[in-house]
């Protein structure tokens, strides 16, 4: 087949090497990709918003299957388009992907058919959601009811942090359109898991779990971000714990897209709140995570295209997934001062030394070609990925390659994994 990858970053850098593994995959071409995606794929010069280009390029290419990455393209309804021209095409339609477009709609379905979830009220109003913080009282959770590059969330540990980040919002200060309604929800206490399925529209094939790492400093320190790093399956993960997921979560959600009119093809990835082993829903996203996908495709070890197809096509009933019983971990580079403000275009040189480490892949996010250099292109700017036999074994990996990359101006957590690490080694070192 002739395949399209949308979308530029280190989870589809992982997606591309993936795909080209498969038998299936005659050409990959990917729209607008990375430097490091161009090494393996031909690139193309279509942003992931520009809908009517990258329709116009599927018809003159003759591709055979479009794989959607990221969230943007996904609730511009760049599904529905390419369906409608009998390209089959892996990932919801505008309608269904609300799940991670709008936090109301998904708290809504929630509410709707009981799948468990905080308490929540929305809001497009400044004195009323002060009035409710007033109500509900501090820690509590504020979130943008749109799209937000993973940023869109403020933990106010304080009534004056919460009512001041409903003001950044509502006022339009902070994302815009994505702010102008906020869901304000309780502050729910245990530990987070993503736990990762795919839909065919009625069926449901779990897949695995992974743990992200959204604060940008160290010991969960800092603002949120679009991740600083994962590894997979998650140290909670177990047999109870997953079909708590399943039958309480996940196989409702499913069955509630179907009622609503908005059957959801594509992947189903649930953000979990975990406390004595009782799953409470967070969020939903549309898509593989970022950078939880690296260590998805790390582990995977069946034919990616084969089983992408089935889901598009409505024929997941039979599909599996082969795992490797090997953690992986990844460990994202980013820019100094994301999310902040941060520079672009500096030189990031030991790549090489540093992806022949053994056990060692490095996937690009943020980057490009400057001559015969990779230079930086965004705020999430690397994913150093590693595997081992255990997650500590990993993470060692992942830090000694980190280590050989000559990039000043960049920074990393030091501790992914943590939890997990500690868990095994009753330690407190981190």
């Amino acid at each position: 087949m002739n395949i399209l990858l949308v979308g530029s970053g280190g989870r589809e850098h992982a997606l591309a090497w993936k795909i080209l593994q498969s038998p299936l995959c005659n050409q990959l071409y990917v729209a607008p990709g990375n430097a490091g995606i161009s090494q393996i794929a031909e690139c193309v010069d279509i942003a992931v918003d520009q809908i009517e280009s990258l329709v116009d390029f599927a018809k003159t290419q003759k591709i055979d299957f479009v794989i959607v990455g990221p969230e943007i393209p996904l609730v511009l309804g760049l599904a529905d388009r390419l369906r409608a021209l009998g390209i089959v095409t892996f990932g919801p339609s505008k309608e269904a992907a609300q799940l991670e477009g709008s936090k109301g709609f998904t708290k809504d379905l929630c509410r709707k058919y009981n799948i468990p979830t905080a308490a929540y009220e929305r809001f497009t109003d400044i004195a009323a959601a002060h009035k409710y913080i007033d109500q509900m009282g501090a820690p509590i959770v504020i979130k943008a009811d749109g799209l937000a590059a993973g940023k869109g969330v403020v933990v106010a540990m304080t009534v004056d942090e919460a009512k001041a980040a409903v003001h950044d919002m509502l006022s339009g200060n902070l994302f815009g359109n994505s702010g102008a309604s906020v869901v304000i929800e309780e502050f729910l206490d245990g530990e987070e898991v993503s736990y990762f399925a795919l839909c065919d529209g009625k069926n449901l094939l779990p897949l695995t779990s992974a743990q992200d790492h959204k604060r940008v400093g160290d010991n969960d320190t800092g603002p949120n971000t679009g991740g600083m790093g994962a590894y997979s399956p998650a140290r909670l993960n177990d047999d109870a714990l997953n079909q708590r997921i399943l039958k309480e979560i996940l196989e409702p959600t499913v069955t509630a897209m179907i009622t609503e009119g908005t059957p959801f093809q594509g992947v189903l990835y649930a953000g979990l709140m975990v406390k004595d082993g009782a799953p409470k829903l967070i969020e939903y996203n549309a898509r593989f995570g970022d950078p939880e996908c690296q260590c998805l495709m790390l582990r995977w070890r069946s034919d990616l295209v084969d089983v992408l197809y089935q889901c598009a096509q409505g024929n997941l009933k039979d599909a599996q997934v082969d795992w490797s019983p090997d953690p992986s971990l990844c460990v994202v580079m980013a820019a100094k001062g994301y999310p902040g403000d941060y520079q672009k275009g500096t030189f990031i040189r030991g790549l090489d030394r540093a992806d022949a480490c053994e056990n060692v892949r490095i996937f690009h996010a943020g980057t490009a070609q400057s001559g015969d250099e990779i230079i930086s292109h965004g705020g999430r700017v690397l994913g150093v990925c590693a595997t081992g036999t255990n997650v500590t074994e990993a993470r060692s990996a992942a830090y000694g390659a980190v280590d050989l990359i000559d990039w000043p101006e960049g920074f990393c957590r030091r501790d992914i994994a943590w939890r997990a690490v500690e868990s095994v080694s009753g330690s407190s070192s981190k």
